[in-house]
């Protein structure tokens, strides 16, 4: 308890550096295109930027942050603004990532096992999510149900080292949130198809370097593949 307490009190004294940001945008990963004719882009979807970290924040009009959930199939994003919001949606597989926590940063897949996931107790009881350290695009094939099934990622949030399974981790030396590159989330989904997710910036724009602490945030640039007939193929390229 005492670990957790010291890294959510270093995660807040970095917040104030998180929403540092560029002065233009630039859609590419590592200098390459985002879009490669089969996965799914998807450009600053905004988190629930009202939210603030504390009270008397410049625009922002409440303390702390809404989930949204989102649905891979058709890009579907729902709010969980209140119980009736989580009582109609929580415990269903009609939405597979919930953008959780400080900043919408904690993402979670549906899953039914897990206490702390918003989908528990609930429909979704046979997905996974498997970390593989690679570029995107060189994710070929999903991992097998023996690595699924022991995968024991819960939330892809904060890495507090490269070796950590988070998407992303601060520069101590700049204070700036950065997302780690050349890795990979294996999914498998609630109706047993698989994908494979990069998550890529939580910056407007998806700026390639940060140095305005104004630029708007969370703003999420992701991709994935989902493989629709039920294969392990994940090949974007």
């Amino acid at each position: 308890m005492i670990i957790m307490v010291n890294r959510w009190f270093m995660f807040l004294l970095l917040i104030p550096w998180m929403l540092q940001s560029c002065s233009g945008s630039d859609d590419t990963v590592d200098g390459g295109d985002l879009d490669d004719g089969f996965s799914t882009v998807v450009r600053d979807l905004p988190g629930d930027t009202n939210g603030s970290m504390g009270g008397d924040v410049d625009g922002k009009t409440k303390q702390g942050f809404d989930t949204f959930l989102f649905r891979l199939s058709d890009q579907k994003q729902v709010w969980l603004r209140n119980e009736a919001d989580s009582a109609r949606w929580m415990k269903t597989a009609d939405w597979d990532l919930a953008f959780t926590g400080p900043y919408n940063s904690e993402v979670f897949v549906n899953n039914a096992n897990y206490f702390y996931n918003p989908g528990y107790e609930g429909e979704a009881v046979n997905t996974s999510v498997v970390m593989i350290d690679q570029p995107y695009e060189t994710v070929n094939e999903a991992p097998s149900d023996e690595e699924f099934d022991t995968s024991e990622i819960t939330k892809i949030g904060w890495a507090t080292s490269a070796y950590d399974d988070g998407w992303f981790f601060y520069s101590m030396d700049t204070h700036i949130a950065i997302p780690v590159r050349d890795r990979t989330w294996a999914i498998r989904l609630p109706d047993g198809k698989y994908a494979k997710l990069e998550l890529i910036s939580v910056y407007q724009g998806n700026p390639p370097e940060v140095t305005n602490m104004n630029w708007p945030a969370p703003y999420f640039t992701f991709r994935y593949y989902v493989q629709e007939d039920g294969s392990e193929n994940l090949k974007t390229q």
